[in-house]
């Protein structure tokens, strides 16, 4: 048996209509959190959307989890310490340990703000992955 599974979080068209959360209290419509869905041990990572003018509410920081967020749709903007960053399509941003940061989507956008927020913590990646070994005599699978 291998190692991997499978979820299916539809199309970020559909994000909008799932309601969740890291627990009951923080779980709002618009996020769902994959990492609760898989077995992952390393990362974590949520789908979200935001209506028009919807915001966080709130600012966060983390003492050990690094974020990634990765915008696909929509405009909006994120306060990252003491800076307003705007964000659209294509937009990445990297937020670290100890940063404050929260987001919204712009009044004047023209859909929801979708984005992936990608966590991580522990060790440091290296620049190059030093775990990885080549299987050069595998056949690949559709050839």
């Amino acid at each position: 048996m291998s190692d991997y599974e499978i979820t299916d979080i539809g199309s970020p068209d559909d994000w909008r209509a799932f309601h969740g959360g890291f627990d009951e209290a923080r779980s709002r419509d618009g996020r769902r959190v994959v990492d609760h869905e898989l077995t992952m041990q390393y990362i974590g990572m949520t789908a979200n959307a935001l209506v028009p003018g919807e915001e966080a509410g709130y600012w966060h920081t983390h003492a050990q989890i690094e974020e990634l967020y990765v915008f696909l749709a929509g405009l909006g903007q994120m306060g990252v310490g003491d800076d307003v960053v705007e964000v659209a399509p294509g937009t990445v941003v990297r937020v670290g340990q100890g940063v404050p940061r929260t987001w919204r989507a712009r009044p004047d956008s023209p859909g929801e703000l979708r984005w992936l927020c990608i966590r991580a913590g522990g060790e440091q990646l290296p620049h190059l992955p030093d775990d990885s070994t080549r299987i050069t005599d595998r056949p690949m699978p559709w050839a």
